[in-house]
């Protein structure tokens, strides 16, 4: 899964890289970023589509090399109509709603798809698959729901079309177990470091470190408010660092007053409200020496993980990753 410029990562480091390491089925939400990610790799990468194809680009899609998801009866028609008018058997994936009630043909639009053999001919569906909605609460009930529905149509689909690919877990179905891998699995939170079983420990390296530049030093000479609506506090003989970088980064406004940072190991908690390009820190358990060396604060890391700033945030780790604004300096590490 690279869609949102790999997560707020940056597709084209992240694609390729990818790409080296073996991957060649790419997930992206739309048709833009599926001709952006073209650009990126070899010919032999198939990037799917996961929004479908809107109506009346489907030439477009198919001239390009990309595979749209089909999620209902119109894409299934154009789509169609378009391969055979230009006489090429563009793949496709079909996709059924399992349980997420979201996008997806119905059980019933399936087995109709699979009674069409040449429609299903026109169609040329290299992958079928599924999304799971509570993958990241393994006991809930409506995991084994989707997998038992899933595993019946997919048996269908395979008797008809031998060949398919398989797919239904996303990154915290993979921990679900075997039974919900099939042949294909579509890791995307995981592969950035987000929790896909947040009720244990992460089982996944931390990818990600943000680190803001400290421009001011404040020595608190008396109690006083800090930061918009004054809803920051500091006490006197306190000391404040003021870091570049806010709102307008993607540093989530809702982590005012109850996040942190990090020096050296040390958590240094967020006061006030954050701002549209800054944000302050309460330094003052940092040593003496470090206060007036400080360069920069860390904001995520391995410690601070993007799922602790999201609890602060009242959010979750997708929005944290896919909210990094355009103006941090990027440094990409191999190891």
């Amino acid at each position: 899964m690279v869609k949102a410029d790999a997560y707020g990562l940056g597709v084209a480091k992240v694609a390729p890289a990818l790409y080296r390491e073996g991957c060649r089925d790419f997930f992206v939400a739309t048709q833009a970023e599926g001709v952006r990610l073209g650009a990126l790799l070899p010919d032999d990468a198939r990037i799917i589509i996961l929004s479908g194809v809107r109506p009346g680009r489907e030439k477009e899609c198919a001239l390009a090399g990309l595979v749209p998801t089909l999620v209902n009866t119109a894409q299934v028609q154009s789509w169609a109509s378009c391969c055979r008018a230009l006489g090429i058997p563009a793949p496709s994936v079909l996709k059924m709603d399992s349980g997420m009630g979201r996008l997806g043909l119905s059980a019933r639009e399936v087995r109709g798809l699979l009674a069409q053999p040449e429609l299903l001919k026109a169609l040329n569906p290299c992958m079928f698959i599924s999304h799971l909605a509570c993958a990241d609460e393994p006991a809930h009930p409506l995991n084994q729901q989707q997998l038992s529905l899933f595993s019946a149509l997919a048996a269908e689909v395979r008797a008809v079309l031998p060949d398919i690919v398989l797919s239904l877990a996303n990154s915290s179905g993979i921990f679900l177990g075997e039974a919900y891998h099939f042949d294909l699995v579509r890791p995307g939170a995981a592969l950035y470091g987000i929790n896909p079983e947040p009720e244990n420990p992460n089982p996944l390296c931390a990818v990600v470190q943000l680190s803001l530049p400290v421009i001011q030093i404040r020595h608190v000479e008396k109690d006083c408010t800090v930061g918009y609506g004054a809803a920051g506090k500091m006490p006197a003989g306190g000391v404040m660092a003021v870091a570049r970088g806010g709102y307008a980064d993607g540093l989530l406004r809702a982590q005012s007053n109850r996040g942190s940072g990090e020096v050296a190991g040390v958590r240094v908690p967020m006061v006030g409200t954050i701002s549209m390009d800054s944000t302050m820190f309460d330094i003052s358990a940092l040593p003496e020496p470090q206060r007036s060396e400080i360069k920069e604060i860390e904001v995520i890391n391995r410690n601070l993980t993007v799922d602790e700033v999201a609890r602060h945030a009242g959010t979750i780790g997708y929005e944290v990753l896919t909210s990094l604004g355009s103006r941090y300096f990027r440094r990409y590490l191999k190891t």
